[in-house]
């Protein structure tokens, strides 16, 4: 398992490059300069060379890249240029918000999605998996952003249900403990900061979690009609074995591996995903905290969210995998 793990970790080596290499060559070749954005459009050109000269921006590129990369290996990922904070410190002071998201929408997505793709292969060709079926078909077909603004029209404005935007009602933050408002807030008994934090969370949660659920309620009801059909669980139906475990004991335990492969590249993408959703709800995490850098040409805060999403997401996958032995015993890592 130790050698498993080692072996993994090394791969992580050129996966960082690559995407290093990428996120650097897009920033720099397609983005606006980011001296005459910090000064404005009637800088003078000297004015614009010597901040440019003082940020580094006149080196050559292949320097640039360098020094970038020397300084994550470093565990630096830059400084911003606008707030002159080290980046590793921006973001980290957003990832709790980005996190409790992502975490409240893979955790809907799955309940949701693995319960109703059961339910569809259980009741194969019923309304109900014509109705489950539809539901995932609308998940997949509807864009983020478009779904958020719909939810915020009808449950926020026409119906006052949910707030709009933000993440807990000003004057309600929980005592400090995990940086997750709602974990938090149970810790800490603050009965007001969890009922706020909660209402805050459900409209972002769940549009985030919409395209999620629909690719997990496929892939679920795929993997129960396959096992459903294997011989051992007829064995077991003829034992006389209760239905109800037959299905989540013998087949759905048995269809897992695919659907957690599913989940844990879902978890994943979600802290990407979480871009759009964070923008619509004005959610204070990493996602819309890229997009204000991305805008600015805020070099350094773009490239320095963009490493450290891709490490968790490389890390989120390895973690899956790992997960598979559990699942299932007969898996070994050599």
């Amino acid at each position: 398992m130790g050698k498993y793990i080692l072996r993994r970790l090394l791969y992580l080596i050129p996966v960082v490059f690559g995407v290093s290499v990428l996120v650097f060559t897009v920033m720099h070749l397609f983005t606006s300069d980011p001296a005459l954005t910090i000064l404005g459009q009637h800088a003078t050109d000297a004015d614009a060379a010597a901040l440019r000269e003082e940020l580094g921006f006149n080196l050559p590129l292949v320097q640039q890249y360098w020094n970038f990369l020397t300084g994550m290996l470093h565990g630096n990922f830059g400084t911003s240029l606008f707030t002159h904070t080290p980046v590793f410190t921006e973001v980290m002071s957003r990832f709790p918000a980005t996190i409790e998201l992502a975490l409240f929408a893979i955790i809907f997505a799955s309940v949701v999605g693995v319960t109703l793709g059961v339910i569809s292969a259980v009741r194969r060709n019923t309304i109900f998996d014509y109705a489950s079926m539809t539901i995932s078909l609308m998940g997949v077909s509807m864009p983020i952003f478009w779904l958020g603004l719909i939810m915020i029209v009808v449950f926020s404005l026409k119906l006052g249900w949910f707030p709009v935007s933000g993440r807990i009602q000003m004057g309600y933050d929980p005592a400090h403990v995990t940086g997750l408002y709602i974990l938090d807030s149970i810790l800490t008994g603050n009965t007001a900061a969890f009922k706020s934090a909660v209402e805050h969370i459900i409209l972002p949660g769940t549009a985030l979690a919409m395209y999620s659920m629909a690719i997990i309620a496929r892939m679920t009801r795929s993997t129960m009609l396959e096992t459903l059909g294997q011989d051992y669980i007829r064995t077991a139906r003829a034992k006389g074995i209760e239905e109800r475990l037959v299905i989540v004991r013998h087949a759905l335990r048995n269809a897992m591996i695919p659907i957690v492969t599913v989940i844990g590249l879902q978890m994943g993408g979600l802290l990407g995903g979480a871009v759009l959703t964070e923008t619509v709800f004005s959610w204070p995490g990493v996602g819309s905290y890229t997009v204000e850098s991305i805008l600015k040409s805020d070099y350094p805060v773009v490239q320095g969210t963009v490493m450290m999403m891709s490490i968790i997401f490389v890390l989120v996958n390895l973690g899956v995998d790992l997960i598979y032995s559990v699942l299932d015993p007969r898996i070994k890592y050599s």
